[in-house]
């Protein structure tokens, strides 16, 4: 697996669980849920920066 299909398949994480709490919030979906869903969104950002970052870093080495 190449650093291009990692960094996507992070940035594509953190897309996907942004939509789904946009869907739910426009639905009048529980308000658990979308803090539920903002707490995943904030950790896959985390993870999507840090797999950026060590690509970024290997690629300089």
């Amino acid at each position: 697996m190449s650093a291009n299909t990692l960094v996507l398949i992070a940035c594509g994480a953190v897309a996907v669980v942004l939509l789904l709490g946009l869907v739910n919030m426009l639905r009048g979906g529980s308000a658990n849920l979308s803090q539920k869903l903002m707490r995943l969104r904030v950790l896959l950002q985390f993870v999507a920066i840090v797999v950026i970052m060590g690509v970024v870093w290997w690629r300089a080495a």
